[in-house]
């Protein structure tokens, strides 16, 4: 693979330059807060937004969800539920116990008080569940009904992206939708790895300060979490019983264990990644352990973590929020670069940590949030890792192997149609299997 396009580690990018707040608007839009697996709690957010506009608590429940809903809600712990799994536990905790102001921390602070309440509607109150195919992959309907009141909300698109509002039969808000649509949100086909790189190389870090360190903060306090309680398969503990103490396990291990915690019911918040905090933990908390152990500043750990999850998103924009495909393969190859950069590397290091990550592990495909979730992240972070540490040997993948083309920026797109195309009958195959069809 050759990059002599480039030239050198030139680096330019001037406050002026439109992508330079661009770069900084995808960070805010993107590295948000959100409690639990963010589907169910998109979910809960659309049932709160209901149940505000219907004004009263529903005696009938109707839920359609499109089947990339279903396989991301099916199998994960709802948070502040007493372990409530499903999509009806999801719809009923936002009706009951949310918060719609505070959208994918709708049901954060849900009261003891509130939880037998909670399994007292989902017996009381009929919930019927549809699997919707408007021809949307992440798309969510809820009805309520309270005698002759009616009350409509739908998402589609993006986990906070309301684009329709019904009260007894009064259209409130009708928004158009076109499948895969970021209306609303900043130009991504501004990113590309090279404006990255001169991105978090000459980016004023007071810029990107308080969106970074919120993420170090909340994903390594779940890591953290994971590792000293008892959630799911415990991957993070695995790892570490049986493979040591090295910084490359204590990165895959933590990195893990925040998934642990997150898919089985951990009750605090995680900054997200391209929807996902799966891949919000991924992209951070690697990182974040690798720059503790090198001993690097505050502001070398913020560029590298700008660096990482700028990758993650790029690579996510070309496939889609959801998809057969792991995201936390993208997110482990953005957590490679991050280390990459930590370690010394410059662009060349960066781009060839991406390529030969990708070259890895991108057969690994998305059954769902659940967690076994845990132990692919552990994967897509060793993948990361190994890329950067074979470019650093004099070793690599080149064009012809495989999905790998010359130039990173062509692999990334072959992994986009790959993950967005490719992948699509993948999905509804793993979505009829999941559902028993």
């Amino acid at each position: 693979m050759i990059f002599n396009s480039y030239g050198k580690d030139n680096i330019n990018m001037e406050k002026t330059d439109i992508r330079y707040q661009a770069y900084i608007d995808i960070l805010k839009e993107e590295l948000i807060p959100a409690m639990g697996c963010t589907e169910p709690i998109a979910l809960a957010y659309a049932a709160a937004t209901a149940r505000d506009l219907l004004g009263c608590m529903p005696e009938r429940v109707e839920v359609g969800v499109s089947g990339s809903i279903i396989k991301n809600v099916k199998s994960v712990i709802v948070p502040n539920t007493g372990h409530l799994k499903g999509i009806a536990a999801a719809a009923a905790a936002g009706i009951v116990a949310g918060d719609a102001e505070k959208q994918l921390e709708v049901i954060s602070q849900v009261t003891p008080e509130q939880e037998p309440l909670l399994r007292a509607f989902l017996e009381q109150v009929p919930i019927t569940v549809e699997h919707i195919d408007n021809a949307i992959i992440f798309d969510i309907i809820v009805t309520l009904y309270h005698g002759n009141d009616r009350s409509q909300v739908r998402i589609a698109n993006y986990h906070t992206n309301i684009v329709h509002k019904e009260k007894n039969g009064e259209v409130l808000l009708d928004l158009p939708i076109e499948e895969e649509s970021k209306e609303g949100l900043t130009d991504r086909s501004l990113l590309d790895m090279k404006g990255i790189w001169d991105f978090i190389n000459t980016v004023d870090v007071a810029d990107i300060k308080d969106v970074l360190q919120r993420q170090a903060e909340f994903n390594m306090k779940i890591a953290e979490e994971g590792m000293n309680g008892n959630y799911g398969a415990n991957i993070g503990k695995v790892l570490l019983d049986s493979c040591g103490q090295d910084v490359q396990i204590r990165a895959k291990a933590m990195a893990a264990a925040g998934s642990d915690a997150r898919m089985n019911g951990c009750e605090l918040p995680v900054i997200i990644n391209s929807g996902s905090g799966n891949q919000g933990i991924t992209g951070s908390v690697p990182v974040l352990v690798y720059a503790k152990e090198l001993g690097a500043d505050e502001e070398k750990t913020l560029r590298a973590l700008a660096l990482s999850n700028l990758c993650a998103i790029h690579q996510k924009t070309m496939i889609g929020r959801l998809s057969a495909y792991c995201g936390a393969v993208n997110a482990g190859s953005g957590a490679g670069a991050g280390i990459a950069y930590l370690c010394g590397g410059g662009f060349k290091e960066i781009v060839h940590t991406v390529v030969n990550s990708l070259a890895i592990v991108s057969g690994i495909v998305c059954d769902g949030a659940k967690a076994s979730c845990a132990a692919k992240i552990a994967s897509a972070v060793d993948a990361g890792l190994l890329g950067y540490n074979m470019y650093k040997r004099g070793q690599q993948f080149y064009g012809g192997d495989g999905i790998v083309t010359k130039g990173v920026e062509e692999t990334i797109k072959n992994v986009g149609r790959l993950g967005k195309d490719g992948m699509q009958q993948t999905n509804e195959e793993i979505i009829r299997i999941m559902v028993g069809e």
